[in-house]
């Protein structure tokens, strides 16, 4: 069960407002104070040295993620900072400003560079900096936009997907899920697969394909099914962004299952009791995440039997985790990335990126690994 901090922080109804009060009712007597573990001393086995570093504002309380197209990285701040940032350098190439405070962070192809406002207006600018159009999609987006196919695709808080000419704003196609009594409040990441469709996560336990030119849904998995008498306890959100390689596709569901399946017909392979909000990570032989305790484990991607688990970062926060190579990555809410071996999850090295959050994944490119934390602090780092 998630900790009442985080049903506090989490939690959001579309139809039932007593519900929310009555978990933090229930969660203001008794609860179990947090602490994270204490980090044991680890001889680096390799190093992160670092390449460049740059600043571009704080996204708190929300959680930003930057977004790499060709040669390029965009990231952006909750007060409206949008840059572009040259990948080998880490020059700005330019910035610019929103008119209004951001809840998300960008999405670009590299040609159109999205963003929404908290009132959920999207703003879109050209591969200069230059503002081409912006549309209101009438609700709070806390999912990053996906740029692909010519298309903007925003997925709102109310359930709705909605995809945008990327050239010209103008709605193509609007996709409307039936919203659950009560749900996390929290981004649903969208995996963009080429330019043809999209594979993200629903509440309910469940997660599916969308047709990016039409917004037409290709398939649908339950991956997990609610379960008990309250409404908190059946909160069973596929909320992070699934992960996927070669033909294989893997989610979590928040107080449900970890699974995978086949990526072109969305049937599982397999399934096993499991809880996270943070999402999977994959190599070909493994899938790895964490849950609310913040252990993380390894399953075999064709059976799901558990190949490790590491309860070093107990309660440290985790944020979503990157496979790249032979290592693990993570950062924590204490601003630190630790690499993980992915065969046996021995600790091999660690950084103090930030003294704030990281809660995004770390980005492999060009041999680069990116960091990005609550405060702004985005670096890129050559392992070596």
């Amino acid at each position: 069960m998630m900790d009442c901090k985080r049903v506090a922080k989490l939690a959001s109804t579309a139809l039932i407002l007593g519900s929310v009060l009555v978990a933090l009712v229930a969660c203001s007597g008794g609860s179990r104070v947090r602490k994270p573990a204490e980090l044991a001393p680890v001889s680096n086995q390799f190093d992160f040295t670092p390449v460049w570093t740059t600043s571009v504002g704080s996204s708190e309380p929300f959680n930003f993620h930057p977004a790499v197209a060709g040669d390029a990285v965009y990231a952006a701040s909750h007060r409206g900072n949008l840059a572009k940032i040259d990948l080998r350098s880490g020059q700005k190439v330019w910035e610019v400003s929103v008119p209004d405070r951001l809840s998300i962070g960008p999405g670009s192809d590299g040609r159109t560079t999205a963003v929404v406002t908290t009132k959920g207006t999207v703003y879109a600018y050209d591969d200069t900096g230059k503002a081409i159009w912006n549309v209101s999609v009438g609700s709070e987006v806390l999912s990053e936009p996906v740029v692909a196919g010519g298309v903007v695709i925003i997925r709102t808080l109310d359930s709705r997907f909605v995809g945008l000419d990327a050239q010209t704003g103008v709605r193509k196609w609007t996709y409307q899920r039936q919203q659950s009594a009560l749900s996390l409040r929290v981004g649903y990441g969208m995996l963009a697969i080429g330019n043809e469709v999209i594979v993200t996560g629903f509440s309910g336990g469940r997660f599916g394909m969308i047709a990016i030119a039409n917004g037409g849904l290709v398939w649908e998995t339950p991956v997990s099914f609610p379960k008990g008498f309250s409404e908190i306890e059946r909160l069973n959100d596929v909320t992070a962004k699934p992960s996927m390689d070669g033909e294989i596709i893997c989610a979590v569901s928040y107080q449900g299952r970890i699974g995978c399946g086949q990526a072109r017909t969305g049937n599982l392979l397999w399934f096993k009791d499991y809880s996270s909000y943070t999402g999977t990570a994959q190599s070909p032989d493994l899938v790895f995440s964490s849950n609310e305790k913040s252990h993380v484990t390894a399953f075999a991607v064709k059976d799901g039997s558990q190949a490790w688990e590491n309860t070093q970062l107990t309660f440290r926060d985790v944020g979503e985790p990157m496979a790249v190579g032979k290592v693990l990555l993570l950062g924590d809410a204490q601003g630190y990335v630790h690499a993980l071996s992915q065969s046996n999850g021995e600790m091999l090295a660690r950084i103090r990126h930030d003294s704030s959050p990281i809660t995004a994944a770390p980005i492999a490119v060009n041999g680069l690994i990116l960091v990005q934390s609550q405060g702004g602090k985005l670096a890129a780092y050559s392992p070596k």
